[in-house]
């Protein structure tokens, strides 16, 4: 679903970069994004519109946030964005939405590598508030709900088989094969 949505916002902006040409006045009347969503909304945060004036308006981009928090199609992810985005977003900022937005655009398995600590991140993601205090609570409920050795070693894929313990002469090389 975000590749869809950023190759709709590049288009977009190819579409809006033309102004030259007749052709692309009247492509841009035909793509123009008819759900604020997908303009208001997107992974170029100079062009990110964040409208907390009113009551409306912040109710609505707040119910479109945790939408997208908690219906990413991963559900490790749902339960965990979903839950942190709840608790957190009444109380952010203009700033720490866009810091929000940013994390929403990043792709699933990326995304639970990181926040797992199975592979290191990006350094702008390391600056970054809301996936700090998100990686901070996965890493806290990993080290207080299982055993070190139930995980995979940072850099290492997160990947068990069931009878891993059985190391005999008959077991299988990896996994559960």
């Amino acid at each position: 679903m975000a590749s869809l949505r950023r190759s709709l916002i590049s288009m977009h902006r190819i579409l809006n970069s033309n102004q030259s040409s007749i052709a692309s006045t009247s492509s841009r009347a035909l793509f123009k994004p008819q759900y604020r969503w997908l303009s208001g909304i997107s992974s170029n945060s100079q062009s990110l519109d964040i409208d907390l004036s009113n009551e409306e308006s912040k109710r609505s981009l707040f119910n479109r946030l945790i939408y997208r928090s908690k219906q990413r199609g991963f559900l490790e992810l749902d339960l965990v964005l979903g839950k942190w985005v709840e608790e957190h977003i009444r109380s952010m900022d203009e700033s720490g939405i866009k810091s929000l937005v940013h994390v929403l655009d990043l792709e699933n398995p990326d995304l639970w590598k990181w926040l797992t600590a199975q592979e290191q991140p990006p350094e702008a993601l390391k600056i970054n508030p809301v996936f700090t205090a998100l990686h901070d609570k996965v890493m806290n409920k990993l080290n207080s709900h299982s055993a070190p050795e139930t995980r995979a070693i940072p850099g290492q894929p997160w990947v068990r088989g069931w009878d891993d313990i059985k190391k005999g002469r008959d077991s299988p090389v990896a996994g559960n094969q």
